[in-house]
């Protein structure tokens, strides 16, 4: 049962739903990796590697706010459980204990690139049933790209 009416039909809506939904659940574990990689980072580059890290998280949680609320917008019930999260995320477990800095770098070249990768998946997919996602999940692809370039410079 929804109770907030939705403007697209129910064929539109379960896409829709699925990306948001699939969005946002990359967003809080993406925001939840490079948070622990945060507090374990060890190395020379340790304080930009640390602050690098916390821009990202900065990132993903405006933007799973911003989807899950687009999802309610649209009648659709945005679930972040962390059972929700570990069920469906894509994204590769961090190593336990302290991560070297270039180590950390390559957790979230690849993390970063796995959830960048779903959500071109998404911005297709939202195409045609309803630009206003997709013009979000263009936004939020765009600074996940941005912070993907700044880490993937620092491995040459």
């Amino acid at each position: 049962m929804s109770y907030i009416k939705s403007p697209l039909s129910d064929s539109d809506l379960k896409v829709v739903g699925d990306a948001l939904q699939g969005a946002l659940v990359d967003l809080v574990d993406l925001s939840l990796v490079a948070k622990q990689v945060h507090w374990n980072v060890v190395g020379p580059r340790f304080r930009s590697v640390h602050l690098q890290l916390d821009e990202v998280v900065t990132t993903a949680r405006q933007h799973s706010d911003t989807v899950a609320e687009r999802a309610s917008a649209i009648g659709v019930s945005p679930d972040g459980r962390s059972a929700t999260v570990a069920k469906s995320s894509a994204i590769d477990t961090v190593p336990e204990g302290w991560i070297k800095d270039v180590q950390a770098v390559k957790v979230l070249v690849d993390a970063l690139g796995v959830v960048i990768g779903r959500m071109r998946e998404r911005i297709a997919a939202t195409d045609e049933p309803d630009p206003i996602t997709q013009d979000i999940l263009i936004g939020l692809t765009a600074d996940l790209e941005k912070h993907a370039w700044m880490f993937q410079a620092e491995t040459v």
